[in-house]
């Protein structure tokens, strides 16, 4: 079966899907699996489609040091165990910046152009980038497509994507592109199938993770997001602290005398929940804590996911849903309940037994403001971007047809 391949690689893991594409061109996930633990305690660990394990192996830390390394591993686990040669391969890539407002095929000249966004995502691109290099060097036939997070923003209207800058400013880049676009828009895709009375209306989609923001959407369009030109922007998130006085960047360096690269390691590893708390960037230990930092760090996270929901309506002029996504999104009913007491003035309320169970639709009927729980699935929409890119590209009928 014509199988894509979806690869995902941050800084110590590579987190990789495989999707097969049926006669009727529909995709259907096959597997999925991650190589973790790279430079520390490699471990690859993969499963089927019913969750039966396909592998979980340890390897020394010598024999997967970095991210290159990890992706030739777990590449030749599936071509030589699993027979997985895929038509092609689809990658999350955080940062597009001004060159790209869609999927891309890749080739060097591409990936050259994103490496001047590695200092706009430090955390991410790089990583991003690397297993596209080790593809490109060692399959270069196999076609690649770079999925953006920044994409699905790119249409919003210019008083939303501009920054009070000189004007020169923006045309070199400098501009609000917003982020986490392959989950906002896997959810705008969802909502008319599951969703259908609210799709086409005005709703705030919150993508709580360790990385969090939210988004407003009206019809399905991205018009307003709470991060910009970098993901430092918007929400508190588990080691980033969200929005920030640019002058307390220029204090850090004049006062307190750190170099540029010491002020971006800070603001990208050191701040948000772990800063605030001192205990921790996860919130499931910071809830588990006694320790009234974690406590306000909790407070805190809460109270601007508020403030921004405040923003986010206005930027829609009403609001007719409320959407949470992502690892605290999907699962965490507590933190759930409290921001819904915030957007109580909004006209939200919860149903208690529906927001425990992590259902669908968490508010009562009485609800002015329905809620909803998505489970995102950028994994997904990366390789529904892959395929049409490709068949855009060069057509295929059959395996025999592709790139040796």
């Amino acid at each position: 079966m014509d199988t894509i391949l979806v690869v995902n690689a941050g800084s110590s893991s590579i987190k990789f899907q495989v999707f097969g594409l049926n006669g009727e061109g529909r995709l259907s996930r096959h597997l999925k699996g991650q190589m973790d633990g790279i430079g520390s305690r490699p471990r690859l660990r993969a499963s089927g489609a019913n969750g039966e394990t396909l592998a979980d192996r340890a390897y020394p830390i010598e024999a997967v040091p970095d991210v290159t390394v990890a992706m030739t591993v777990a590449g030749a686990w599936l071509r030589e165990e699993l027979r997985v040669t895929p038509l092609a391969v689809g990658h999350r890539v955080v940062h597009g910046g001004p060159d790209y407002h869609g999927p891309v095929l890749v080739d060097h000249g591409v990936v050259a152009r994103l490496e001047r966004s590695e200092p706009l995502a430090p955390l991410h691109q790089p990583h991003n980038l690397a297993p596209i290099k080790t593809i490109l060097a060692n399959f270069p036939a196999l076609p690649q497509v770079a999925c953006f997070d920044t994409a699905f923003h790119r249409n919003h209207d210019d008083v939303a994507d501009y920054y009070a800058l000189p004007y020169q400013l923006h045309e070199e880049g400098i501009r609000r592109y917003g982020f986490h676009g392959l989950s906002y828009e896997y959810i705008a895709k969802a909502l008319p199938r599951i969703a259908p009375e609210i799709a086409s209306g005005r709703v705030i989609v919150a993508h709580l993770g360790s990385g969090a923001s939210m988004c407003a959407l009206h019809g399905g369009r991205s018009v307003e997001s709470t991060m910009g030109f970098t993901a430092l922007d918007g929400l508190p998130m588990g080691t980033r602290p969200g929005q920030l006085d640019p002058g307390v960047v220029l204090y850090l360096i004049s006062a307190k005398g750190m170099a540029p690269g010491e002020v971006q390691d800070f603001l990208y590893r050191q701040c948000g929940l772990k800063g605030l708390s001192g205990v921790s960037n996860d919130m499931r230990e910071l809830q588990a804590s006694t320790d009234p930092r974690a406590t306000f760090a909790i407070d805190y996270f809460v109270y601007r996911i508020g403030l921004y929901a405040g923003m986010l309506a206005a930027a829609l002029q009403g609001l007719d849903a409320f959407v949470f996504t992502a690892g605290i999104g999907e699962n965490s009913a507590s933190i759930r309940a409290r921001i819904a007491e915030k957007l109580q003035w909004l006209g939200v309320s919860l149903d208690d037994l529906e927001n425990s169970k992590n259902g669908l639709k968490i508010s009562p009927a009485e609800s002015h403001i329905p809620v909803y729980v998505v489970p995102t699935d950028e994994e997904r929409m990366i390789a529904e971007h892959t395929l049409a890119l490709l068949w855009k590209t060069r057509p295929f009928h059959s395996t025999r047809e592709r790139a040796s």
